[in-house]
């Protein structure tokens, strides 16, 4: 039994789901078992379901609140991946986390979400997973960046550029909020500057890092999108050791950390209060656990300063250290 790969469920059934969930997790069927697919409706579970039955058969179709019920009340599944609009993730994420569910979702409303995890995990020594999807520090191309970061000695400056177009024939143009996003980073230091773009490479997309050294001289190496698919294998892999250790604590893939991703918020909620008040010093706070105890905006660890915003674009002239824990 303890050799049986985890069973899954998926709760959402829109594009996303569609055109990367479903396929990434083809691409990794062997580690796991997909045991449903929900939506509130059942045209769009069944929908769903029917693209799902090309590589997992055996999946069921579940809809509306009879269909979530009998998911949470499945003993047999361990994980649930919620793909659904930003403003309902974190309500059925916790619903779910509560009923002793391993959950899988995007970030949002992270100070509210964590008080609630902590109220969920009190007094559980094996308190469920709650991991961050679409989650970019699995991208190989991001990594490779964090190392190269090494190399430009030390920081001047930070660079966000957000611009992109798109029409009605993309499957994300009724997504109001995705019409116009795309992600360019320049972090220029004294020795260097590494440079993050999308692109395309033989029909691949993905990233193109580029680092140029002080000598002037320009290095580029293309890595084609793998996040969903590094993510997935990792929140399958932590569920199915987490089942195993059942009533002791587990350490998850650190990158995975609900805490990582209120880190994250931290730093863009500087950036835009910073802008918000002409590039004034902003005092940025960590997230940080400790025994179980989910701690937000108690521990100071930088300041971020000189934040402008024109348009789309962030410019970061400077980050000051504070505290290193």
């Amino acid at each position: 039994m303890a050799n049986q790969p985890p069973q899954i469920a998926i709760v959402g059934a829109g594009i996303f789901v569609k055109t990367q969930y479903i396929p990434r997790l083809a691409e990794i069927s062997d580690l796991f078992v997909l045991k449903s697919i929900w939506s509130r409706s059942e045209e769009s579970a069944r929908g769903a379901v029917e693209v799902a039955k090309k590589h997992f058969p055996g999946v069921e179709c579940k809809w509306g609140d009879k269909g979530l019920d009998e998911i949470i009340q499945d003993e047999s599944i361990l994980g649930v991946a919620v793909v659904l609009a930003g403003q309902t993730q974190v309500d059925m994420s916790l619903k779910l986390l509560k009923a002793g569910k391993h959950v899988l979702q995007a970030t949002s409303e992270i100070e509210t979400a964590l008080s609630s995890y902590k109220s969920i995990c009190a007094n559980s020594p094996g308190y469920p997973i709650w991991a961050v999807a679409e989650n970019y520090r699995f991208e190989p191309a991001l990594v490779e960046c964090k190392k190269l970061m090494a190399d430009i000695g030390e920081m001047m400056s930070i660079q966000l550029i957000i611009e992109a177009s798109m029409n009605s024939a993309n499957p994300y143009f009724s997504s109001s909020w995705r019409r116009n996003f795309t992600i360019l980073w320049r972090v220029v230091g004294l020795n260097g500057t590494v440079e993050v773009g999308r692109g395309n490479q033989g029909g691949q997309h993905g990233y193109t890092i580029s680092f140029y050294g002080a000598d002037g001289q320009c290095k580029s190496t293309f890595y084609p999108f793998s996040g969903v698919t590094d993510e997935l294998k990792a929140f399958l892999h932590d569920i199915s050791q987490a089942n195993l250790k059942k009533g002791s604590s587990y350490e998850v893939e650190p990158r995975l950390s609900f805490i990582e991703g209120a880190r994250d918020v931290a730093v863009l909620d500087a950036m835009l209060e910073s802008g918000n008040k002409n590039g004034a010093l902003v005092q940025l706070y960590k997230a940080r656990e400790r025994e179980n105890v989910f701690e937000f905006g108690l521990c100071p660890v930088a300041r971020i300063y000189c934040v402008t915003v024109e348009n789309t674009t962030f410019f970061v002239t400077g980050v000051q250290q504070v505290h290193g824990d």
